[in-house]
C-alpha cells in the first residue's frame, strides 16, 4: 500500500491529486451554477425533506436526520431550490476527493485521478448532484469510513486509535444519512472473515474506540426510533416489499441488473462485475481488491436478490459506488486499457453534459423525447396557485375553511413549500392530509391527518380525482367540483380536483387490508 502524500512524495503523485482538485472544482462550479439557472421545481421528496428541516429532530418517518440537517443549514442563507439543494454537489464534490486519497493508496496517484472521475461523472452521480436526496451525504460519509480502513495498517499506534474512533464516527453519520449504510458494517465483518491481512489490522482495543464512536453517534436516533414506535426502521423495512405472490421475480431481477449499466456508468459496470468474475476464477486477486470487493459486491448482490424475490430501484444498491470506482480505477490502469477508461468517461462526460443542459433548459429534455422524466420537478407552483385561489374564492363568497386536505403526499409537500408564504399566515387555512388507509403510511399522514374538527368544512384536493370516491364518502355532504388542470409540457398536464367537504366522518377502514369500503356508485 502507498501512503498519503507528504512532502517528499513523488511530483506525479502530486500532479494527480492536482488534477483531481482541478477537475473536482471545474465540475462542482458548473453544478452549482445549473442549480442556481435552473427553472426546474423541487421534486416533492425534496419538498418532504425541507418540511422537516423546519423542525430539527433526531429522525423522520421515513429517513434519518441527516437530509434535514442539512436543507436547514444551507437554507439559513436563501429558501429557493437552489439553497435547498445546495449541499448535494459540494458533498459528491468532497467524496470524488476521498475517493481520490483511497485509490492513491491502494492504487497510486493517477488511479486517484481516475476513480475521482468515474464517481463524478457516474450517471447516478450526475443526477443525484443535480437534487436533494439521502444518497450525497451517505456516499460521503461511507468514503471517510472505507478511506480510514484502509489508513488503518499503515498509521502510527497513537493514529490508530485516532482513524478507528474516526471510522466508528464517520460510518454512524453514514447511518443517520440512510440506513443503507448498514452494507459497510457487514463488508468489514466480511472481510475480517476472509482475510488474514484484515484480522491483523484490528486490536481488541480498536474494535472498541470503532463500536463506542460508531454508538455514540447513532444513539440519538435509535433513541427517537424507540420513542417513535421505530418508524423509520418500520418503513425501511416495508419499503422492501416482500410478498410471497411475488417470489422469483426474474424480470424485476433483470431489470435491476440493467439499471445499474445506467447508474453506475456501461464500462464501469461491465468492469466491475467482468473483472471481479474472472479474476476471483483466476485466483488473481491482490489484497486491494479483496478489501475493495467486499464493500462494492454486498449491496449489488442484497438488493439483486432483493429485486429476484420482490422490487428494487436502481439507486438501492448505490452504496457500491464509492469502492467499486475506486476498484474500476486500479484494474484499468493494472491492465493499461486506458482507451476503455477514456471511452467511459467520455461516454459518461456526454451524459452528464446532456443533463445539465436539460437542467438549465428543460426544453432539450422535450426535444430529446424525455419529458416523462422531468414531470415531477414542473409545475408545482402553479398547482398550489391553483388550490390558493380556489381558498380565497371559496373564503370570499361562503366564508372560513376549517382545511385544506390533501390525498396525495406528493401535493402536501409542494404546498408546504410552494404554499409556504400564504398557509400558515392569518386567515390561511391549515394544510391537512385525508388519511387513506387504517394506519398513516407517511409523515404528513402522521403528523397532520384530518379529523373531525379539521374536516367540518374543508377544501379537498384530489390528485388526478384518484381517490374523489373514497373522500367523499368519508363526508356527510361535497360540492363544488372544480377541476385544475396545469400544463407540464407539451403532451401531459396534471389534474387535481378541488371540491368542498363537510361534516368529515370516516368509515371504518377493512380489518385485514386497511382500505376503506369501495364506493357503490363511484366508477373509478
Amino acid at each position: 500500500m502507498q501512503t498519503a502524500p507528504d512532502a517528499s512524495s513523488p511530483p506525479i503523485e502530486n500532479r494527480a491529486w492536482r488534477l483531481t482538485l482541478l477537475m473536482i472544482g471545474g465540475l462542482t462550479i458548473v453544478r452549482l451554477a445549473a442549480l442556481f439557472l435552473t427553472p426546474l421545481e423541487l421534486y416533492p421528496d425534496e419538498a418532504q425533506y425541507w418540511l422537516w428541516s423546519r423542525e430539527l429532530a433526531f429522525g423522520y418517518f421515513s429517513k434519518p436526520p441527516m437530509i434535514a440537517w442539512l436543507i436547514w443549514a444551507t437554507t439559513q442563507i436563501g429558501d429557493t431550490e437552489a439553497w435547498v439543494r445546495l449541499s448535494a454537489p459540494f458533498l459528491h464534490g468532497a467524496t470524488a476527493l476521498v475517493i481520490h486519497r483511497i485509490a492513491r493508496r491502494l492504487y497510486g496517484g493517477w488511479a486517484g485521478l481516475a476513480a475521482a472521475a468515474i464517481y463524478s461523472l457516474m450517471p447516478g452521480v450526475v443526477l443525484s448532484s443535480g437534487l436533494i436526496a439521502t444518497d450525497a451525504p451517505l456516499l460521503f460519509f461511507l468514503s471517510l469510513t472505507v478511506w480510514a480502513y484502509v489508513s488503518l495498517p499503515d498509521a502510527s499506534a497513537r493514529r490508530r486509535y485516532a482513524l478507528a474512533a474516526g471510522m466508528g464516527a464517520a460510518l454512524g453519520l453514514a447511518f443517520l444519512s440512510k440506513y443503507a449504510a448498514v452494507y459497510a458494517l457487514g463488508s468489514v465483518a466480511l472481510h475480517f472473515a476472509i482475510s488474514s491481512e484484515a484480522r491483523r489490522r484490528w486490536s481488541p482495543a480498536l474494535v472498541g474506540l470503532f463500536i463506542v464512536a460508531f454508538a455514540l453517534v447513532l444513539a440519538p436516533n435509535l433513541l427517537w426510533n424507540a420513542a417513535n414506535q421505530f418508524s423509520t426502521v418500520k418503513h425501511t423495512a416495508a419499503n422492501a416489499n416482500w410478498n410471497a405472490h411475488q417470489l422469483f421475480n426474474v424480470r424485476e431481477l433483470i431489470e435491476f441488473v440493467g439499471s445499474q449499466f445506467g447508474v453506475f456508468g456501461p464500462v464501469p459496470f461491465a468492469v466491475l462485475i467482468g473483472g471481479a468474475i474472472w479474476l476471483g476464477v483466476k485466483r488473481k486477486l491482490q489484497s486491494p481488491d479483496l478489501l475493495l470487493l467486499c464493500f462494492a459486491l454486498p449491496p449489488l448482490i442484497v438488493v439483486a436478490g432483493e429485486a429476484f424475490v420482490s422490487r428494487a430501484n436502481a439507486n438501492w444498491a448505490g452504496a457500491a459506488f464509492v469502492s467499486g470506482s475506486v476498484i474500476v480505477a486500479g484494474w484499468l490502469l493494472r491492465w493499461n486499457a486506458r482507451r476503455w477508461l477514456i471511452g467511459g468517461l467520455v461516454l459518461q462526460a456526454a451524459f452528464a453534459a446532456f443533463f445539465v443542459a436539460c437542467m438549465v433548459n428543460p426544453k432539450v429534455a422535450d426535444a430529446a423525447g424525455l419529458s416523462n422524466g422531468f414531470k415531477r420537478v414542473r409545475g408545482w407552483d402553479q398547482t398550489v396557485e391553483a388550490v390558493i385561489a380556489r381558498v380565497r374564492e371559496e373564503q370570499a363568497l361562503r366564508g372560513p375553511l376549517s382545511a385544506v386536505a390533501m390525498d396525495d403526499r406528493f401535493v402536501y409537500n409542494a404546498a408546504a413549500y410552494y404554499g409556504r408564504d400564504y398557509f400558515g399566515q392569518p386567515g390561511a387555512p391549515p394544510l391537512r392530509m385525508w388519511v387513506h388507509e387504517a394506519y398513516p403510511q407517511n409523515q404528513a399522514e402522521t403528523e397532520t391527518p384530518l379529523d373531525a374538527d379539521y374536516g367540518r368544512r374543508a377544501l379537498i384536493v384530489s390528485l388526478e380525482g384518484g381517490y374523489r370516491p373514497e373522500i367523499e364518502q368519508d363526508f356527510k355532504a361535497v360540492s363544488g367540483l372544480q377541476i385544475a388542470r396545469v400544463r407540464l409540457d407539451k403532451t401531459r398536464s396534471r389534474r387535481v380536483d378541488l371540491f368542498i367537504a363537510e361534516g368529515f366522518a370516516p368509515l371504518p377502514r377493512d380489518p385485514i387490508t386497511g382500505l376503506p369500503p369501495k364506493p357503490k356508485t363511484a366508477a373509478r
